[in-house]
């Protein structure tokens, strides 16, 4: 059995910029075991399977060690190709069944607008292992699925290190940093160790708590985002109450096809 492979960076306006993803549309769904071993090979930070189903598509995310419940960058991705590169519809509105319930994206020029739940951090007991993984004390500290670790400054953020073995072994799925941005709302980083992630380019699901977060301590509801990793990367933000709004581009990197051994 061949299945088409697309590799695309996700909230980016160029090439090597923003977060690669790979995207495999399929005929039928392939083994857990059989995607996990793709994802593992392919070794981004997230893989998305789609195929088509009653209600949509179906979609689902693999990191190179689990499969993940949520992921933005991966399903801009995959919404990119169904819509500029294999050109399987042309509605401005696709909706996507997944481990998070229904999710849609529209089309906003030539930007995708992932509309995904909210989830709103709170005050919590800290892992001890977050602080001394991080290297250094955030000025706020709460929880959602993720730590959201609040910093006052960008340039503390861009000089984080983590210890990524002590990040691994801490109580949530994964840490957000944040903090006020010089030229946007706000900045931040994510490091999901455990998960086979050590730092995430660009992170759409970061954003599901992020987005809450910001707009309640800045006051508005349409913010402007950078993660400022290494590769970086743009989100245009909304919050939408119960849902947010996860703007970004996409550009096609590669296109090739993998062969599963046996599965004809």
């Amino acid at each position: 059995m061949k299945v088409p492979l697309y590799q695309v960076d996700a909230f980016a306006s160029r090439p090597f910029t923003g977060n690669p993803a790979a995207v495999c549309p399929l005929p039928r769904w392939l083994p857990d075991a059989t995607m996990q071993a793709i994802a593992a090979e392919n070794n981004l930070s997230e893989t998305a399977f789609y195929a088509r189903g009653r209600n949509g598509y179906e979609l689902r995310w693999f990191t190179p060690t689990v499969e993940v419940d949520l992921c933005g960058h991966a399903t801009l991705a995959t919404a990119f190709i169904v819509w500029e590169i294999r050109r399987e519809s042309s509605a401005s509105r696709l909706i996507f069944q997944s481990k998070s319930g229904e999710l849609a994206v529209e089309r906003e020029g030539d930007r995708c607008v992932l509309d995904f739940p909210s989830r709103p951090a709170s005050e919590c007991v800290a892992d001890r292992g977050v602080v001394a993984g991080l290297g250094a004390q955030p000025e706020l500290i709460l929880a959602a699925r993720d730590y959201l670790c609040v910093f006052d400054s960008e340039e503390q953020v861009r000089r984080l290190a983590p210890d990524m073995a002590r990040l691994a072994a801490i109580d949530r799925f994964a840490v957000i940093a944040t903090a006020p941005g010089r030229d946007c709302d706000f900045v931040s980083r994510f490091f999901a160790p455990a998960q086979g992630v050590p730092e995430d380019p660009v992170t759409g699901s970061a954003h599901c708590t992020l987005i809450p977060y910001w707009s309640g301590r800045l006051g508005k509801s349409r913010l402007f985002a950078r993660q400022v990793s290494r590769r970086g990367g743009e989100i245009w933000c909304e919050n939408r109450g119960d849902r947010v709004g996860i703007g970004g581009r996409a550009v096609k990197f590669l296109e090739g096809e993998i062969q599963i051994p046996g599965d004809d």
